[in-house]
């Protein structure tokens, strides 16, 4: 299992918001790029970033912070917010993202959605951010009616590589993440690549996410806490 500590940007700045709320935010720094390289000291290789003004308004706000992290090196980068056109697919990719993560986008529009996955393959992910079960879009702020587990299946189905699956209400919680929720994934959706998001607080959890096969985990607010400490994380699924 692969282990992505997560950098949220808002304004520039390394924050995180509780359960999707931006009137909830906590500012962590100022310098996303040293904030990566304290994450490559502890053993990283992977590393999530979102957008979280691109998230809520479509805008371009963090390019230039998400540019001068890729250009630093020595990390795979996952890049979501805001990502509703090929054209950001594009000016990602170019900066040596490895994959971008598509969220409101592949909800408003699954053609699109099919198009890019057929195109880009491993370097398209799809970020399925479920509140009470229903799949969220515009930042989070909106609730649609298409059922999260559904939307896996048929982004399995047309051959997406990898989809993030957040549960909002535990996301910056701290209150342990939906471990039934991923053993629901597990089983209905087998050949499905999960990534783990939201509320992981506890190394135990991320012991039980492997063992049912999960395919990644992003550590958030656990690692900006103290909760986890990343290097141990990284030591325990690596052995």
């Amino acid at each position: 299992m692969n282990i992505f500590p997560a950098i949220d940007l808002r304004g520039g700045r390394v924050v995180r918001l509780t359960q999707g709320d931006y009137s909830r935010m906590t500012v962590y720094g100022d310098d996303p790029c040293a904030q990566a390289r304290q994450f490559i000291g502890a053993g990283a290789k992977y590393l999530h970033v979102v957008d979280l003004d691109g998230a809520r308004d479509g805008t371009l706000a963090n390019f230039e912070t998400i540019a001068a992290l890729a250009q630093q090196g020595g990390l795979f980068i996952e890049v979501g917010g805001g990502i509703r056109d090929e054209a950001r697919i594009e000016k990602y990719l170019s900066l040596g993202v490895g994959r971008c993560i598509l969220g409101t986008i592949a909800v408003r529009d699954f053609d699109f959605t099919c198009r890019v996955i057929r195109r880009y393959g491993e370097a398209i992910a799809v970020g399925v951010d479920a509140r009470d079960g229903k799949v969220a879009v515009a930042g989070w702020e909106q609730t649609s009616a298409l059922d999260g587990v559904e939307f896996c299946k048929r982004l399995r189905d047309v051959g997406c590589a990898a989809v993030i699956y957040t549960d909002i209400a535990r996301d910056g919680a701290m209150q342990g993440t939906n471990l039934p929720l991923y053993r629901r994934l597990a089983r209905e959706v087998p050949g499905l690549a999960v990534t783990a998001s939201g509320g992981i607080s506890r190394l135990e959890e991320l012991a039980e996410l492997e063992a049912m096969g999960t395919a990644a985990a992003i550590l958030g607010k656990s690692l900006y806490t103290g909760a986890i400490e990343l290097q141990q994380a990284i030591q325990m699924v690596q052995r």
